[in-house]
């Protein structure tokens, strides 16, 4: 974190929907400066601890996933890199996971609505209980930080761009350097979308959706050309999830994505099997906790994807 620097904060109430290069900056900073970026949960807070199944459908689709900003860095120009130092999140302790009908992976086998609710300690990170299935290790990271992108008019919020977005990567921790293609004057930087913990391919959709804090530090690089984002991690990334090993199922054929949504339903029915979870409830546990890897791509006609499902969970 930036010694020399006063942590300036972006209130939550700062947030907006979707990129758009005309929206007014929030505050200008220098290169160097610390903020601290009060961030929504991608519900924009519509599930509470008293929430149920049925709010899940009624939640307003045109007000998800808010990010809090946007940032204009002083002398950043098209061409040059924004580097996001990620020095730390602070946590609220509640979450939610929900299944959400026609969005995930396996959208077409999960047809109704269910939600999870989470309750976890914001001082020790304990691993969350889910009901009395599993213990989830957490990691907090913002699941969509990006800049804005040169097209003009307002853009979507959800599918991930080469100016970052929602990106997802649950590896975007404390610790981690993003750097970030600036496509506008100044940047535009917002953040939003925090999560305690997440799987990496985030199968069901959404993670342990919940509301935090994040405090970043904002450098530029002059005229170092980015085609896409880029991380650098300060060290393991799944150290939280490793010790026990893991139970991992394939999908193997000529499409990824079919080979991936394999690989996820084999998990589901030996977690329904061995678990005896309901397979809703299997499904979103693979979400926040279980990671998809592409194995091999390059043995024509088929690929292997594999989904690893940590025993740390069951532990």
């Amino acid at each position: 974190m930036c010694q020399n620097c006063l942590v300036k904060t972006i209130h939550s109430v700062h947030s907006h929907f979707g990129w758009d290069n005309s929206f007014t900056p929030v505050e200008r900073v220098a290169p160097g400066t610390t903020l601290e970026f009060e961030c929504h949960d991608s519900s924009n807070g519509h599930f509470t601890k008293d929430s149920v199944v049925a709010d899940v459908t009624s939640m307003p689709f045109d007000r998800i996933n808010p990010v809090s900003g946007p940032v204009f860095v002083e002398g950043a120009m098209p061409g040059d890199v924004l580097k996001v130092t990620i020095d730390s999140f602070k946590p609220s302790g509640f979450g939610w996971t929900a299944n959400i009908p026609g969005f995930g992976l396996l959208a077409d086998q999960f047809l109704e609505p269910a939600l999870a609710l989470w309750q976890y300690d914001t001082e020790s990170l304990a691993p969350a209980a889910f009901g009395d299935f599993a213990r989830i290790p957490l990691k907090p990271f913002a699941g969509t930080i990006g800049v804005a992108p040169a097209e003009p008019g307002l853009h979507s919020v959800v599918p991930p761009r080469r100016v970052g977005g929602n990106l997802d990567i649950r590896d975007l921790a404390a610790g981690t350097t993003l750097y970030l293609p600036v496509e506008v004057e100044g940047a535009l930087l917002s953040i939003g979308d925090t999560h305690a913990a997440q799987g990496d391919g985030e199968v069901c959709g959404t993670a342990i959706e919940s509301r935090m804090n994040a405090v970043v530090t904002l450098d530029l690089i002059k005229g170092e050309k980015l085609a896409a984002p880029r991380f650098s991690t300060p060290g393991p990334v799944t150290r939280h999830l490793d010790g026990t090993g893991y139970e991992a199922f394939t999908g193997i054929g000529p499409d990824l994505m079919q080979a991936a949504r394999g690989a996820v339903s084999s998990a589901i029915d030996w977690l329904c099997r061995e678990h005896r979870m309901p397979a809703e409830q299997a499904y979103m546990l693979c979400s926040v906790c279980g990671d998809l890897r592409i194995s091999e791509i390059v043995d024509l006609p088929n690929w292997v994807v594999s989904f690893y499902v940590p025993k740390v969970v069951f532990a």
